[in-house]
């Protein structure tokens, strides 16, 4: 069963319009945090997450050409309503509407978002910021895709000694396979997983998951999924992924 029908992968208005009927199905609260070309970079909170309950932060659409991201989020939040409506969870559905729409890994001004998130004046990150600031958080996802993939694999930043991505990695391995290199990147790898324990020296800009890790959030995954596989695998390929960690990873 295809999961996108009529080639709707870069319809970034037909993807915020699911997260709103969502919302209000699972008695989410939607928050706009800017406007970027009259459309909105929006932000799903549970009702837990507003009680202050430590929520799980879940992210996609930071580039635009990795569709399979966006669309995985949703097709897990649609799959489990039920959780939504039970658990605590911080959601960023697609932080670059426009680069999803023009099918490109930059935003609207030709900056590549995952450079920029520890700018406090940047016109999305700020926002951003000023949005998960003080917020108690179990993990942090960030969903992505890579073109130069040859299966699935993650980056963890981890507090803790052992690592939890081989576990997760395994458990969507039915899905994908998982990118066997072992360099990725640049970084070595392991089965498909790139363990920091460290932050890099010199970074051109700062990442979502490396600032989400700096403001006190214990553990972060990025999981990428190979942009040149086929979408509809790529996106239950990302919904296994974060069925996996909420399976794995602990619940406080």
């Amino acid at each position: 069963m295809k999961l996108l029908p009529n080639h709707r992968a870069h319809d970034a208005r037909h993807l915020i319009r699911r997260w709103r009927m969502l919302a209000r199905e699972a008695g989410c609260q939607v928050r706009t945090l800017c406007q970027v070309n009259e459309l909105p970079v929006i932000a799903i909170e549970s009702a837990a997450a507003q009680q202050g309950v430590p929520a799980a932060y879940l992210s996609s659409g930071v580039h635009g050409d990795e569709a399979g991201a966006a669309w995985g989020l949703l097709a897990w939040a649609e799959k489990h309503v039920r959780e939504l409506q039970r658990e605590a969870f911080l959601i960023a559905p697609c932080l670059n509407p426009i680069g999803l729409m023009l099918n490109t890994r930059l935003d609207h001004r030709g900056f590549d978002l995952n450079r920029r998130f520890h700018e406090t004046e940047d016109a999305i990150c700020g926002p951003w910021q000023r949005w998960i600031t003080g917020r108690a958080m179990r993990f942090g996802l960030c969903l992505h895709e890579d073109y130069d993939a040859q299966g699935i694999y993650l980056y963890e930043l981890n507090h803790a000694r052992k690592t939890a991505g081989h576990v997760i990695i395994e458990r969507c391995a039915r899905v994908l396979a998982p990118d066997l290199r072992t360099k990725i990147d640049g970084q070595r790898a392991k089965g498909g997983v790139i363990r920091r324990r460290t932050l890099p020296a010199h970074l051109p800009g700062m990442p979502e998951a490396i600032e989400l890790h700096q403001r006190g959030c214990p553990l972060t995954l990025t999981f990428e999924t190979p942009s040149e596989f086929d979408l509809d695998q790529r996106v239950s390929a990302q919904v296994r992924f974060i069925e996996a960690c909420l399976e794995v990873l602990p619940a406080s």
